[in-house]
């Protein structure tokens, strides 16, 4: 490939995330779709008015004409297409969770190394226009530094909610934790660093299946700073909300647009003399443009070498509060 150009890539996994993947490519940059069911890969081709479909994995990986994976599947099958993506040579940006263990995270870390190639997990929340305002905002100062995080995120399923692929932990891994959950870890992390301590618990509290539906976490930082998440599926009215406090001020990012409502950064800036804050809000209607943004952060990484952040490193601590928070509950799932 050269340097000017994007890659060639194929996306495995034709669903709902397939679907929007192919809609954030640029045009002429798809080259092939593959899904188990070949009746969906056909459609995004169809879509897309090229490359071609298949149901055969090793096809893809096989395509000298291919240069990068986009792997969108059912968590459990994250980690092994990437895998065997990565051993081709391919560099992949695969679906967050990215792995449904800490020991798959380790293995792709590895193969990644041994094949210098690019690996981008999928944590396309960092993305949203009022969580890029929001870094931003932090990064310039405006907030001092920070003490604590506040983050809740969650839906009410819906009928047969319990009898779906995500109730299963053979194939997801896990229940709301792992599925909703890794993104507030994920933004956490991004804002505060690494988490030196770990606790909380996960329960199922409505839903009839074996993976949690709800989970409360409180992680702290090695310098005492902490986030204090609740995810949820019995939440009912779909909701994301994420304060950020600095010593300064403190940044509420609302809503991620459709029904999460209008998404939205409020900025609440502290006054010398402090009392009520001099407030500033920004509101984001016009959709999420995350996955595309996503994708040419994808793509410069591939061209330059750069190290993907969010990438594997991430994805695996997130899901080593996944694993803690798990085992403290009585849950035991993971490959």
């Amino acid at each position: 490939m050269r340097l000017e150009m994007n890659p060639r890539i194929a996306l495995i996994g034709c669903g709902f995330i397939g679907r929007k993947r192919l809609a954030a490519l640029p045009p002429g940059d798809f080259a092939a779709a593959c899904d188990l069911e070949i009746g969906r890969a056909e459609q995004l081709v169809a879509s897309a008015r090229t490359g071609y479909a298949t149901d055969d994995a090793a096809r893809v990986l096989a395509d000298p004409a291919i240069d990068a994976v986009i792997v969108c599947t059912l968590n459990a099958a994250l980690a092994p297409l990437a895998l065997a993506a990565i051993r081709a040579g391919k560099h992949v940006l695969v679906e967050k969770p990215g792995a449904i263990s800490t020991e798959q995270a380790d293995e792709l870390i590895d193969a990644a190394r041994a094949a210098s190639v690019r690996v981008r997990v999928g944590f396309n929340h960092r993305f949203h226009p009022a969580l890029r305002q929001a870094r931003s905002l932090y990064e310039s100062g405006a907030l001092g530094p920070l003490m604590f995080i506040r983050g809740r995120y969650g839906h009410g399923g819906r009928v047969g909610y319990d009898r779906e692929w995500r109730a299963d932990p053979t194939l997801s891994g896990g229940g709301e934790l792992i599925d909703q959950g890794v993104h507030l870890i994920d933004l956490a992390g991004w804002f505060l660093g690494d988490f030196a301590r770990i606790e909380g618990h996960a329960s199922t509290s409505f839903w009839d299946m074996p993976v949690d539906d709800n989970a409360f976490l409180n992680l702290r930082t090695a310098a005492g700073q902490t986030a204090w998440l609740q995810v949820s599926c019995t939440e009912w009215k779909n909701l994301f909300s994420l304060e950020i406090y600095g010593r300064t001020g403190k940044l509420h990012v609302e809503g991620l647009g459709g029904s999460y409502g209008v998404e939205r950064l409020t900025f609440h800036r502290m006054l010398p003399e402090m009392g009520p804050p001099e407030t500033t809000a920004w509101e984001y209607p016009r959709g999420d443009d995350s996955w595309r943004l996503e994708i040419a952060e994808f793509f410069t990484d591939i061209r330059t070498g750069r190290e993907p952040q969010p990438g594997l490193r991430e994805a695996r601590a997130a899901l080593a509060v996944v694993e803690r928070i798990h085992a403290a509950s009585g849950y035991h799932f993971g490959a």
